[in-house]
């Protein structure tokens, strides 16, 4: 097999002459969580179709493949975070691959090899799957653990968009019936409760609940490694193919809560996040799914945006069962709980928290030997691959990091969002922003130190999730887009936020894929990305204007497509980006074994009259190749090398 594209040597990613690389990209994409006939202003409402559907063109046709990824490439990206999900590849059924959906993957995972893009694989989801508010895991899952999915709505155990909001109307945002950034709350509702508790510890807290001869929790995680595996071998040829996500977000079910104690919000027994609505306990949800009314207590954000309890709501006053043939409810067999004359009794208090007097620790005890599960399947595949690891984002909150050891050759692959703006969607342009970079120092470079501290030589970051939603100040840029007005004055707020987010990046030298890029994104706050009103794409189909515009397509192209050094002859000491002047100031550290030049990337678009470039320090040629959009310095001797960026354009101006 040819050797990888890239590789990794301690905390750096590296390429073949052994060049420390900053691995700069997007995420391909959002609708990709959805399958086409899925898509659309009116969705089917029930899921009833979910053996049949099908992820072919997901993220685009084939045929669009060139246009999508040269234009990715031009805008300075060299790596792509590749969606697919495990409901993509084995929607049929138990062991029935899509065969097609796999060809179709291998061949974008190609072409994005001949447009100089590298690959990683991310196996996605949220909540677990499309029928639980999310994307990710097939619909047999819940029927071969003994879940009716089709009383999922009825019985109030799942928040999902199909069957909450109402595409009839002509109101984009419903927050009554459908509030935006809602999805999340189905961490703390009765099927995510189940399906994760199930997959990461069943075979500890119920291991008599048997699926096909095996504990619950080992059917469904070798059946997601099954799925994992039969991508990897169709990929394993392909150089670009760099490595695989573990799993995204993993989600920590009822693990480290108490059976009925209502929580105020995120502690350290359980990192997940109180969301606004119903509050629920590990009980009440057990409740429900059993098929018994309950009665939770409501919290909404008040203005200084802390959650309070606001009133209380009756759910699933149907009394409607989600198990198949009523039960039995495993934990409720396993002594969680019990149903006595109508009543619900607790059993184990801290039935999720402990057992046999010791108190669970969610990484050490069930992340741990998962990552070393995803890492076994791959390199039995491919033994070079990358391992990307996540953990549940929530547990960075309280100061965690990675179980030690991690397997070899994995990667720092965690999450990063500016909360308020993701959850507001509003952002102020002419606000000081020098709290938030300060937070943004803070955050990111926490981030960075779980990666240095992974194993004893240190492990390479790469921010697998950032970005920005579009649709800032309730779509006020599709407003002036629709009245005709064209520019980056347009996405002025978009692009200052991201800036500070990849000045930040700059500065700690970290690696990123940017969330994300949808080649069905539309302007309209319903649509946005396809799937549950989330906009966070850096393309859309409404910004498309002419084939000689390195715009076209593009939203805050000022914000994201700037230079920085892809590869250095030597380590990268630090590297910064200074907008207003046009300005990058870098420092190299050459190691004089390296032949190869040190590569910076330089948008044409942002230096329309050509790049003056000054070098000092050690001894160094520059040359700028336009039609790459690269400049080259090779320095003759090890040292260090500072190489400075500017616009020829400014200093004509000057004169």
């Amino acid at each position: 097999m040819q050797q990888l594209m890239y590789d990794i040597d301690g905390p750096r990613f590296v390429d073949a002459q052994g060049r420390h690389v900053i691995l700069r990209g997007v995420n391909l994409g959002g609708d990709a969580k959805i399958p086409l006939s899925h898509a659309g202003l009116n969705p089917p409402r029930d899921f009833s179709d979910h053996r049949e559907v099908s992820f072919v063109g997901r993220p685009f046709p084939l045929d669009e493949a060139d246009e999508h990824l040269g234009r990715i490439r031009s805008w300075g990206f060299n790596v792509l975070r590749l969606l697919t999900t495990w409901e993509a590849v084995e929607h049929a059924g138990q062991g029935q691959y899509d065969q097609d959906y796999l060809d179709y993957l291998t061949a974008v995972c190609a072409k994005a090899g001949e447009h100089g893009l590298a690959v990683f694989i991310d196996f996605h989801q949220d909540v677990w799957s499309r029928m639980s508010g999310g994307d990710g895991a097939p619909g047999w899952t819940f029927e071969a653990v003994g879940l009716n999915l089709a009383a999922f709505d009825a019985a109030d155990a799942v928040h999902v968009m199909q069957q909450r909001y109402d595409y009839a109307s002509t109101e984009h945002r419903q927050e009554e019936r459908y509030p935006m950034m809602s999805w999340p709350r189905n961490y703390q509702m009765p099927v995510n409760g189940v399906m994760w508790t199930a997959f990461f510890a069943g075979a500890t807290l119920t291991p008599d609940w048997k699926v096909a001869g095996k504990t619950v929790q080992d059917f469904l995680q070798d059946n997601y490694f099954g799925a994992v595996r039969a991508v990897a071998e169709r990929l394993k040829h392909l150089p670009n193919v760099i490595g695989f996500d573990s799993l995204n977000e993993p989600g920590l079910g009822w693990i480290g809560q108490k059976v009925s104690e209502r929580r105020a919000g995120p502690d350290g027994a359980n990192a997940t996040p109180i969301w606004p609505g119903p509050s629920w306990t590990p009980l009440d949800a057990l409740k429900a799914a059993r098929g018994l009314k309950v009665r939770l207590p409501v919290f909404e954000r008040g203005q200084d945006r802390q959650l309070k309890a606001t009133g209380e709501i009756t759910l699933n006053p149907g009394k409607v069962s989600i198990w198949l043939n009523d039960g039995p409810d495993p934990f409720e067999a396993a002594g969680a709980w019990s149903l006595v004359d109508g009543q619900a009794v607790v059993g184990d208090e801290d039935f999720f928290r402990t057992r046999d007097g010791r108190a669970f620790d969610h990484e050490y005890d069930f992340m741990q030997p998962f990552f070393g599960k995803v890492a076994a399947t791959l390199r039995s595949v491919r033994e070079d691959w990358l391992l990307f690891g996540e953990m549940c984002p929530y547990l960075m909150l309280q100061g965690k990091t990675f179980p030690k050891p991690m397997p070899p050759r994995t990667v720092n692959a965690s999450h990063w969002y500016d909360m308020d703006i993701l959850g507001t969607k509003r952002f102020d342009p002419e606000a000081d922003q020098e709290a938030d970079r300060q937070r943004y120092a803070f955050q990111l470079g926490y981030i960075r130190a779980m990666g240095l501290t992974m194993r004893d030589e240190g492990a390479p970051t790469l921010i697998g999730e950032f970005g920005i939603p579009y649709d800032l100040n309730n779509g006020e840029a599709y407003d002036r887009w629709a009245t005709g007005e064209r520019g980056e004055q347009v996405w002025r707020a978009h692009a200052k936020a991201l800036g500070a987010m990849y000045d930040t990046l700059d500065a700690l030298l970290l690696s990123s894929t940017q969330w994300n890029y949808s080649a069905t994104n539309r302007n309209d706050l319903r649509i946005g990305d396809g799937w549950n009103q989330e906009d966070l794409s850096i393309y859309s189909v409404d910004q498309v204007t002419s084939v000689d515009d390195p715009a076209s397509g593009s939203r805050a192209l000022a914000g994201f497509s700037r230079p920085y050094v892809q590869r250095a002859q030597g380590l990268i000491v630090s590297m910064a980006f200074d907008a207003g002047d046009a300005c990058l100031d870098a420092v190299i550290k050459v190691d004089a074994a390296i032949g190869d030049a040190t590569e910076i990337f330089v948008p044409n678009w942002r230096y329309p009259h050509g790049v003056d470039i000054a070098t000092s320090g050690v001894k160094a040629a520059a040359t700028h190749d336009v039609k790459a959009q690269t400049v080259r310095v090779k320095a003759s001797e090890g040292g260090l090398l500072k190489i400075v960026l500017t616009s020829s354009h400014a200093k004509s101006d000057a004169k």
